[in-house]
């Protein structure tokens, strides 16, 4: 696949692809640069509470599988839950709390974090569980949608980029210190242990933004069809496309790589926590790789991540039972997905430049869709099979997406 341009980003992404809103752009901050780093800190640690609590049960999936008598398929309706809720999530609160200002509506949603994290933490029964869920769900469509467009509002223009960036951080960070430390102290004093954690984060987060974001009323109008506009753009249906085939090949087998490492592989719990963190790390290593590269080879990067998490699925089932194998083959996944949600919200940004909540709301939308239909097959997969099969379709998966990646650039260089 040979490296591609900014020239990839066809015509068809400029304002007329999308219907224009009724309020004017935003106006540069006139606040402090001090007090715009204290804003954009508290919004990637909102991101990071949400990232954290949303994947925090891939490493505890057999432990809390274990204790409510559910099978690993079952324990995975923790990662599915959210993933439907926040997809219906996204545009529905997106476009009814279109004129509330957003610094309440972020507080908002990691009060209801909080409130999502206590109840898993007492939850009796499983059905419990999975409320807490669907809490988690309508927050992280809510919040993600709200807030990943944000950066430029809370600091100057020249320094928005960088902001973005730094919340967009928190995305790794959530695999990197949140899942690996989250599992290990389920491990040590219990999972209802880390729920508890993270519900006084939350809660601890909400009060961050309450006291260090500046008042955010609404200055673009996120409509349905400013939404509905962004369908017509050749560069939003390629990103859809990629989604849908990266984002569910990787969770349809991330999910369940605790299954996979214990029972394939052969290590204890605590050399789970490990190989989590050294894949967390590598994730964060190909987060900012693929932010270096995405704007000037945004097709290829894409691709190029599909390729190596197909690799590194296909190939663990084979090489990853020797514990070395396992490690240097996650450090590839993780250099491979870290790269994914850069390179997605890239082009979804792409289509609709002048739209930037728009942009993130159909990319909330549908990773999360994905996401969550990932691991619904994937639970499908591991109850009928074995952990191996689900790494095995995962990377089948991730296959078609790299062939639709060559073949958009075959047709592009045609064209």
């Amino acid at each position: 696949m040979s490296p591609s341009t900014d020239a990839e980003f066809p015509a068809s992404t400029t304002p007329a692809d999308v219907p224009a809103t009724t309020a004017p752009a935003a106006a540069t901050p006139s606040r402090s640069p001090a007090a715009g780093r204290l804003a954009v800190l508290a919004v990637m640690l909102g991101i990071f509470s949400i990232v954290t609590t949303e994947i925090l049960p891939i490493g505890l999936l057999t432990t809390i599988g274990a204790e409510f008598g559910v099978s690993d398929g079952q324990a995975g309706l923790m990662l599915t839950a959210p993933g439907l809720l926040a997809a219906v999530a996204a545009p529905v609160v997106t476009v009814a709390s279109a004129r509330i200002d957003r610094r309440l509506l972020l507080c908002a949603f990691m009060a209801l974090l909080t409130l999502a994290n206590v109840l898993a933490a007492t939850a009796t029964a499983y059905g419990l569980v999975l409320v807490s869920r669907v809490l988690v769900g309508v927050t992280i469509g809510g919040f993600w949608s709200v807030g990943a467009g944000l950066a430029e509002r809370l600091v100057r223009k020249e320094s928005a980029a960088r902001a973005t960036a730094v919340i967009f951080a928190a995305v790794p960070l959530g695999s990197v210190f949140g899942v690996p430390a989250g599992t290990f102290l389920g491990n040590l004093a219990g999972w209802r242990t880390a729920f508890f954690v993270m519900a006084a984060l939350s809660l601890g987060v909400s009060v961050a933004l309450a006291l260090a974001a500046p008042p955010l009323p609404v200055v673009q109008v996120t409509g349905p069809a400013v939404l509905a506009g962004m369908f017509r753009s050749a560069t939003t249906r390629f990103a859809l496309l990629m989604t849908f085939l990266v984002v569910p090949a990787h969770f349809g087998a991330y999910t369940y790589v605790t299954p996979f490492l214990e029972r394939v592989t052969g290590v204890g719990p605590e050399t789970v926590t490990v190989f989590l963190l050294v894949y967390g790390a590598a994730g964060i290593a190909g987060n900012f790789l693929a932010g270096a590269q995405v704007v000037r080879h945004p097709r290829a990067t894409f691709g190029t991540a599909a390729a190596l998490l197909a690799a590194a699925t296909l190939l663990l089932p084979v090489l990853g039972r020797p514990a070395a194998g396992a490690v240097v083959l996650l450090i590839v996944w993780g250099v491979a997905y870290g790269a994914v949600p850069v390179a997605s919200q890239t082009w979804f940004v792409r289509a609709a430049p002048h739209a930037p909540e728009a942009a993130s709301v159909l990319f909330t939308a549908s990773f999360q869709a994905t996401l969550s239909a990932g691991a619904l097959t994937g639970g499908a997969v591991v109850d009928r099979t074995s952990p191996s099969a689900v790494l095995v379709a995962g990377g089948t998966t991730a296959l078609l997406a790299v062939a639709a990646a060559v073949t958009a650039h075959v047709r592009r260089q045609s064209r």
